[in-house]
């Protein structure tokens, strides 16, 4: 194998394992459980917004040399700001973090060790994760060389066993807009949010590898990037179906952790809970490492280093342990108001970072995030159980409303007007 070959399969397996963690392990599963033989259009709703929008983004920062200003700064600098700040809010010790211990210690300690307490195993969990995070130069390669070979052999265990298995009845047929249930479980993966930051670490260590021309970087980037989302279709691809393949065997409104341990039991018998720990602990421990570094970064450099990258790590390591003692269902409902929110702006920037080369007016940009947010908010207000009154039905109107995507024509609208109302030679790092 060639020295590039080495590099693309090292970095790509280490993109995959960064993105693999909590959620992309629970919601698959479940997604199948809830769509029974709608699970394929259900499927390629959650890879739009789980896989191709991460691998987008990825993409987008490439073009803006991995660096989150330039990708965000085309609306203005206030607004890269706060949005960089809710961002790494967001997938740093609010939610992504803290579902990754909540996940081990639920999935992996728990029915491995049932006397243990949470506090203990996620003391252990952050305790490693911490470890890894202090030494950022050796994260990618550590995670790319030994982590996720192991993960992807236990991931695949419990799938091929499980596609092959006859199963004792048929898929049910369930009704629902299954290619919108998928789009939208997506947003809980919270993978769109994290490339933004990821593909620092990523591109920085393409750069470290010696890869120094912008059009290489690009090219290892992209190779890169189509490893791992290899991996993660024919992983996410498998979860779902066979969680639409054993639903029969559970009851409505069983907790996606115990979907996943009964699945994994039915597969495997005695030997599914110690795979699925394993499992589990290499696909969280790998997100926990990446993000708590991703963040602590972030944070150190905006802060000009006044406070320091180890010791924001340990702040982030702190707070999420804290946080995910309060349970996996709990992080994810506290989340999916606030991910309601600001997905449609991330898929638009995304979006428009990817295609900079045809959108140089400012204007273009701000239109668009506008019209996104216009809509989002609300759509994030009715998530959280605000009543909003007859206001609902106005948004239920709009094109494609009804389906959770009524932002969307908004979002166009503002990118043309915006287009078309400020002159293109204008700043895209003017501030707003």
């Amino acid at each position: 194998m060639s020295k590039k070959t080495s590099d693309v399969m090292v970095v790509g397996f280490a993109l995959f394992a960064m993105f693999f963690g909590a959620g992309n392990l629970i919601f698959p599963p479940l997604l199948g459980f809830t769509t029974g033989s709608g699970w394929l259009e259900a499927f390629i709703g959650f890879a739009i917004t789980g896989i191709g929008l991460p691998l987008l983004g990825v993409m987008a920062m490439s073009r803006n040399d991995g660096e989150y200003e330039k990708f965000a700064g085309k609306v203005g600098s206030g607004f890269s700001v706060v949005l960089g700040i809710i961002i790494n809010l967001c997938i740093g010790p609010l939610f992504a973090i803290p579902r990754t211990g909540a996940t081990t210690y639920e999935l992996g300690f728990k029915p491995l060790f049932p006397g243990m307490s949470s506090l203990v195993a996620t003391l252990i969990f952050f305790g490693i994760t911490l470890f890894f995070v202090v030494k950022p130069s050796t994260v990618i390669d550590n995670i790319g060389k030994y982590l996720t070979p192991i993960l992807l052999v236990t991931l695949f265990i419990i799938i091929i066993r499980g596609i092959i298995m006859p199963a004792d009845s048929a898929m049910a047929i369930k009704d629902g807009i299954h290619f919108s249930n998928g789009f939208f479980e997506g947003y809980q993966t919270m993978d769109a949010l994290a490339a933004t930051l990821f593909s620092g670490i990523i591109i920085s260590n393409i750069r470290d590898k010696g890869y120094t021309d912008d059009k290489e970087q690009m090219k290892m980037t992209i190779m890169a990037g189509m490893v791992s989302t290899t991996c993660l279709l024919l992983v996410y691809g498998g979860l779902t179906y066979l969680g639409a393949k054993y639903a029969y065997l559970f009851p409505e409104g069983i907790s996606m952790t115990e979907l996943l341990i009964g699945i994994t039991s039915a597969v495997l018998g005695n030997w599914g809970k110690i795979v699925l720990g394993l499992a589990v602990a290499f696909a969280c421990l790998t997100t926990a490492i990446g993000l708590t570094t991703s963040v602590s970064d972030y944070f150190a450099k905006s802060t000009n280093n006044k406070l320091s990258y180890n010791a924001i790590a340990i702040i982030i390591t702190v707070v999420s342990l804290v946080i995910s003692n309060s349970g996996v269902d709990r992080i994810v409902s506290l989340a999916v108001p606030i991910l309601t929110a600001i997905y449609p702006v991330i898929l638009m920037l995304i979006v428009l970072n990817v295609f900079s080369d045809f959108i140089k007016s400012r204007g273009a940009y701000v239109g668009s995030i506008i019209g996104a947010l216009c809509i989002s908010i609300f759509d994030g207000l009715s998530a959280a159980g605000v009543n909003l009154g007859g206001f609902k039905s106005i948004l239920h109107s709009l094109p494609l409303g009804s389906s959770g995507f009524g932002w969307l024509l908004p979002a166009i609208i503002g990118l043309f007007l915006g287009g078309l109302l400020t002159h293109p030679s204008r700043s895209h790092n003017e501030s707003l």
